[in-house]
C-alpha cells in the first residue's frame, strides 16, 4: 500500500518499556498522556461529513473497517442488526477516499459459507477481499459456528474457502479456524495471519495464495492448547449453547488482576492482529487487557497492558499503524472503554488517548477494529450499540497532547 503524504516526525523522546519492568509500573505508565518533550505526536479531528450511503441505506453494527492500496475504504456490517423499518446496506461496502459509495455486495451464495455474524473484511495487496465471522457471538440469530475464512475477488467472486460451518476441532486444528477476531495479509511473504479468535486461543498463519497451513502459536509463543472454555462451537469457544465470556455476554467476569505477567494463555477473544513493515506481529488479547508482540515466526518479544486497572474489563481490541516508512505510531482500539490509544510503536509508550463512551461525533460506543489510509487519516468501526464508522482526519504533529486527549481524571473515571 502506498504511504505517500505522511509527514515523518523526529525521533520520539520517551521512556522505553521493558518486559523486565514490573507490570504495576507498566500499568501506571500506560494510564496517562505524556508531554513527549521535544518529540511529536499525531493529532486527529473527527470528520462529521463522512461517509455517504446511497438508496437510503443504513448500517447495522459495523465490525471492521479496512483501507486498500488505492485508499478506498471497506467496511463490513451486520445487516440483520439494522433498525426496524430501515433498509440495510449489503454486508460489504466499498467507499472512496471522500466517503462516496463505490460498490456493495455479500451474503449467502453458492460454493461458500457466508458468516452468520459478519466480523472481518481485509483487502490484500492484490485487491482480493478476505471475510470471516464470529457466530454465535455478535448478535447472530443462529447457534452455528463461523469456522471459515473466505477469499473473494474485489467484486465478490469466490476464490477459495478455508474451513466451514461448525467444523473446528479446536486450537490445534490446521484445517479450519474458529470465529477469528481479525485478519492481516503480508505482501512480502504472501501469508495471511489470523487472530483466532473467539473460539480458539491462538495465532494461525496460512499461505495466502493456496490456503495451506504454515504455522501457529499461543500466548508467549507457546504451542496452542485448549481447555474446557475453548475450541468448541459456543460463543467463546466452549460447548454449544454456552455463555459468552466477553463484554456483552452473560458469563461471569473475573476480578481484575493488575500485577504480574498475566495469564499464560490468550483469553476469548484473541481479537486483533497486524504485522509491521519490520516484521513485528501485534496480537490483541482483549479480555486480558493486553497485546503481545512476536516475530513473524511466533517468537514472543514483549507484552503491553492497555488500561489494565480498568475501569472496563477488556481493552485492546484492534490495531492500525501510521503510514510513514518507519510506522512510528501504533494505534490501539480500547473496546471496553470506548477510546483509541496512541502509542510510540518502537518504545511502546502511550502518548495519549482520546474518545469517551457516547454517540457524539468523536466519541465511541464500542470501538472495535480500526485502520489508516496513506495520508494518515484514521478510521474506526463501532459495534453494538455504535453501528457506525467514523473518520478522523490527520491534522499534523504536535509536541504536546491535543485538546481531545483524555486527562488522567477522565482516564480513571468509571463513568464511561
Amino acid at each position: 500500500m502506498s504511504k505517500k503524504g505522511w509527514i515523518a516526525s523526529a525521533g520520539l523522546i520517551a521512556i522505553a518499556i521493558s518486559i523486565t519492568v514490573s507490570s504495576a509500573f507498566i500499568s501506571r505508565a500506560l494510564a496517562a498522556p505524556r508531554g513527549n518533550a521535544g518529540g511529536k505526536m499525531p493529532v486527529f479531528e473527527v470528520d462529521t461529513t463522512w461517509p455517504q450511503l446511497p438508496n437510503g441505506w443504513v448500517l447495522g453494527n459495523v465490525s471492521k473497517v479496512t483501507v486498500d492500496q488505492h485508499d478506498n475504504v471497506w467496511l463490513i456490517h451486520r445487516p440483520h442488526t439494522a433498525p426496524a423499518g430501515k433498509t440495510p446496506a449489503p454486508p460489504v461496502v466499498e467507499l472512496d477516499a471522500n466517503g462516496n459509495f463505490v460498490q456493495a455486495w455479500g451474503g449467502e451464495g453458492a460454493g461458500y459459507d457466508w458468516p452468520d455474524a459478519e466480523h472481518n473484511v481485509f483487502v490484500d495487496y492484490k485487491d482480493n477481499v478476505w471475510i470471516s465471522g464470529s457466530s454465535p457471538s455478535g448478535q447472530s440469530k443462529t447457534k452455528r459456528s463461523d469456522d471459515m475464512l473466505i477469499k473473494f475477488t474485489n467484486k465478490g467472486q469466490l476464490i477459495f474457502q478455508i474451513g466451514g460451518r461448525t467444523v473446528s476441532k479446536g486450537s490445534t486444528d490446521t484445517k479450519s479456524v474458529n470465529k477469528p477476531g481479525d485478519i492481516f495479509v503480508t505482501p512480502k511473504t504472501h501469508e495471511v495471519y489470523l487472530a483466532d479468535g473467539y473460539g480458539n486461543r491462538r495465532v494461525i498463519v496460512f499461505d495466502a495464495e493456496t490456503g495451506a497451513f504454515k504455522r501457529m502459536w499461543g500466548a508467549f509463543g507457546k504451542p496452542p492448547q485448549d481447555d474446557a472454555t475453548s475450541g468448541g462451537p459456543g460463543p467463546s469457544g466452549g460447548p454449544a449453547g454456552g455463555q459468552a465470556s466477553f463484554a456483552g455476554g452473560e458469563g461471569t467476569q473475573p476480578a481484575l488482576e493488575t500485577t504480574g505477567p498475566g495469564p499464560d494463555r490468550f483469553a476469548s477473544p484473541v481479537h486483533g492482529i497486524i504485522v509491521s513493515n519490520d516484521g513485528m506481529v501485534y496480537v490483541a488479547d482483549r479480555n486480558n487487557r493486553r497485546f503481545q508482540v512476536f516475530t513473524t515466526e511466533g517468537k514472543f518479544l514483549k507484552e503491553v497492558f492497555i488500561n489494565r486497572g480498568g475501569p472496563a474489563k477488556e481493552t485492546a481490541s484492534g490495531f492500525a499503524l501510521s503510514p510513514d516508512k518507519d510506522q512510528q505510531f501504533l494505534y490501539t482500539a480500547d473496546y471496553g472503554n470506548s477510546r483509541i490509544v496512541v502509542l510510540d510503536r518502537k518504545k511502546l509508550e502511550v502518548l495519549y488517548q482520546f474518545g469517551r463512551r457516547g454517540k457524539e461525533p468523536g466519541n465511541f460506543q464500542g470501538v472495535h477494529l480500526i485502520s489508516v489510509d496513506s495520508k494518515g487519516n484514521l478510521y474506526a468501526a463501532e459495534v453494538a450499540p455504535g453501528a457506525r464508522v467514523q473518520r478522523f482526519l490527520f491534522k499534523g504533529l504536535s509536541s504536546t497532547p491535543p485538546p481531545n486527549a483524555l486527562s488522567p481524571t477522565q482516564l480513571s473515571s468509571a463513568k464511561q
